[in-house]
């Protein structure tokens, strides 16, 4: 028995050095990490258990017979990040550069069932060149399981894609539909179609970097959440991300120390944000004097800057905030901006995670290429997503709130909890320079002083309609406070809504904007 467990701990040995030193210097002379590497940043010090570490393919032809190598190109297992059990698979790109075959398939659709069964996150991390070609159809079945598990556990766990390598094919899909991804600029690629085939189709010239690499996912397609130089510093962000998420979608995410004191005083506020509402300011500063010593993970940092989605801690509590951003397009909502915080709002509710919508809206951007780009249909996600959200909701309204944009942002109308606002408010159909010079046209065009009319009627308008009080007296705000109490009064919602309940209707699912 003694040496039988010798053997035992030689090959296990063997198995966690991999394929031999070449394969790995290869490896390394990419700037890449190991696959063992890579699950030792993710994962607390000696927590992960490898599952199924001696599987092998059992195909045959083109070779395939002769290279059976153990692990079949993907370590898969589960581990504790900051004590909570968390799922993982990991493409080794150093055995058939990560492809996925049967046997490879197999053990990814067995680690996605154990969390499941078990309601536990599941990390991906991808470094792989796609379906494996010489196991043909069966490959593809492979991935056909994969995707049907994503969909599967859906807004049931967490489930994240570490993309550090490259990812062609129907392979990008597994990903698409995961909750979040994460690229590593210079050695992460996504793409369907890689540059040789689009040069064949098309023409066009293009590196894989530029074609599908993290700075393009990052700020045009907006298929990455998250994109960092280095691995290390990426899966330092996974393990933080994965701190303020529920493990499944029956519990609520996990508290933090409130050694913040809910009760701090944000003065700095009042110097932050200007009173003219067509002044500009940094949306920024504002969430880092409400929120927890200041701190908040931002989701698409680099994509739809016009708005910001972001998760943080008030009073220890977990929340998504989504925000207007007036310095980037003065805060309106465009297609891209409506579709970030839809999806975010929508991830939110899935993990119960409360919300809090801060608002400062000059309405939606004009402009022929949004109205031909689908604005009424893309701005209805994030309708939906609002009035469709279970979880608790806090509108706070800092300045304009105009038109649609304002009811979308979710406003009482739509099921916000608590709203409140401040004293700078303005909340009306549009501004009451707009407002002035379609009421009063004809008086306007007539007299005798166009301008000193339109300034008498404009300051008329805002006046009669565009007042805190206003919103205040019809019931669509629940008060005006002083922005110094702002992260006080928010909390304090927040904490009373904590045990918030609502039915939902029976449906199999809603027909939400596409």
């Amino acid at each position: 028995m003694r040496d039988r467990v010798a053997d035992l701990a030689r090959l296990r040995e063997r198995l966690r050095e991999g394929p031999g030193p070449a394969a790995t210097q290869a490896q390394r002379s990419r700037g890449k990490l190991t696959v063992r590497d890579r699950l030792a940043l993710l994962f607390d010090d000696g927590t992960f258990t490898e599952v199924e570490p001696w599987r092998r393919h059992r195909a045959t032809g083109f070779g395939l017979e002769d290279r059976r190598p153990p692990t079949d190109g993907v370590v898969t297992g589960w581990g504790e990040v900051y004590g909570r059990t968390v799922f993982a698979y990991a493409h080794d790109f150093r055995i058939f550069g990560g492809a996925l075959g049967e046997a490879h398939a197999q053990k990814i659709h067995k680690v996605m069932d154990l969390a499941e069964s078990v309601g536990a996150p599941i990390v991906g991390l991808c470094d792989g060149a796609g379906a494996r070609i010489q196991e043909g159809v069966t490959a593809l079945a492979g991935y056909g399981g994969l995707f049907q598990r994503n969909v599967r556990c859906s807004g049931v766990l967490p489930q994240i894609s570490v993309m550090v390598g490259p990812c062609a094919g129907g392979a990008a899909y597994s990903p698409a539909l995961t909750d979040f991804v994460f690229m590593v600029r210079d050695i992460s690629q996504m793409f369907l179609t890689g540059p040789d085939v689009v040069h064949a189709v098309t023409g066009e010239v293009i590196t894989h970097d530029a074609l599908g690499g993290a700075d393009v996912h990052g700020e045009l397609s907006g298929v990455a959440a998250f994109v960092h130089d280095s691995e290390a510093d990426c899966l330092a962000d996974v393990r933080y991300l994965l701190s303020l998420l529920p493990a499944n979608n029956r519990e609520l995410p996990p508290d933090g120390p409130a050694d913040d004191p809910p009760q701090r005083r944000t003065e700095r506020l009042l110097d932050l944000v200007p009173a003219e509402p067509r002044q500009s300011y940094d949306m920024y500063q504002v969430l880092t004097e409400i929120v927890d010593h200041g701190e908040f993970l931002e989701i698409h940092e680099r994509w739809a800057r016009n708005i910001i989605c972001a998760l943080a801690r008030l009073g220890g509590q977990v929340v998504g905030i989504v925000a207007n951003q007036p310095s980037h397009l003065a805060g309106a909502l465009d297609i891209h901006a409506s579709e970030k915080a839809a999806r975010f709002v929508q991830t939110c509710d899935a993990f119960n995670i409360p919300l809090v919508t801060l608002v400062d809206v000059p309405g939606f951007l004009p402009g022929v290429d949004q109205e031909h780009g689908g604005i009424v249909r893309h701005g209805a996600k994030l309708l939906y997503a609002y009035c469709n959200a279970s979880v608790p909701r806090v509108q706070l309204v800092l300045r304009k709130a105009y038109g649609g944009a304002y009811i979308v942002m979710d406003s009482q109308a739509i099921g916000s909890d608590i709203s409140l606002a401040w004293p700078t408010c303005e909340i009306a159909v549009m501004g009451a320079d707009a407002a002035a010079s379609v009421i009063f046209r004809r008086e306007i065009a007539s007299a005798a002083d166009p301008e000193k009319v339109r300034g008498q009627r404009i300051a008329e308008y805002q006046e009669a309609l565009m007042h805190p009080f206003y919103a205040a007296e019809c019931g669509l705000v629940d008060d005006i406070i002083d922005p110094a109490d702002t992260r006080a009064a928010l909390i304090s919602a927040l904490t009373m809504l904590r045990t918030k309940h609502r039915g939902v209707p029976a449906r199999k699912h809603g027909n939400q904007p596409q």
